[in-house]
């Protein structure tokens, strides 16, 4: 597309960006949501909200470079972005908070690891020069051992050895 036709219907960034966050909330929270309801509890939510992250980074790699650009403009785009993103963050930072009150998880402040999950899954999808930098060309399947790494370091992290929940078995 060229960029006189963007122009044409979007008289500036701003307006453009408008027209992309609202939408784009909706598509990110309501993905999690409804995989995060088959998914259990547990370990298993969280595997299963990183693993549609990563899903949707090999089918639609744009959507979570938008999310990093949007983050980076500042509000009130990212003001916006973050508004739209809300009720994900509520839910899962209740979700967090029963998991560590449970004893399954170790105790964090919640919104504050879910910035660090978010920061890293993230990073990992779409800091492509970093991932060259630090020799990982990316690729399908570099993409899937990142996955896999991402899912080992959490699981070490965030998990209570011992813990009495069988879905948090390996």
């Amino acid at each position: 597309m060229r960029k006189q036709s963007i122009l044409y219907w979007f008289s500036s960034k701003d307006v453009l960006l408008e027209a992309l966050i609202g939408p784009f909330g909706g598509r990110v929270g309501g993905g999690p949501r409804s995989i995060v309801g088959q998914a259990g509890s547990g370990w298993a939510r969280i595997e299963a909200v990183v693993r549609s992250v990563f899903r949707l980074a090999a089918r639609r790699p744009e959507l979570l470079g938008l999310v990093r650009e949007v983050g980076r403009l500042g509000p009130p785009a990212a003001t916006r972005l973050m508004l739209a993103l809300d009720p994900l963050v509520a839910r899962a930072s209740a979700f967090l908070e029963a998991e560590m009150d449970a004893g399954v998880m170790r105790r964090h402040e919640p919104r504050l690891l879910l910035l660090a999950i978010y920061s890293t899954v993230i990073g990992m999808i779409t800091e492509v020069e970093v991932l060259r930098a630090l020799g990982e060309e990316p690729s399908a399947r570099s993409l899937v051992r990142r996955r896999q790494e991402i899912l080992s370091l959490l699981r070490s992290a965030l998990l209570v050895e011992g813990a009495s929940r069988g879905d948090n078995a390996a």
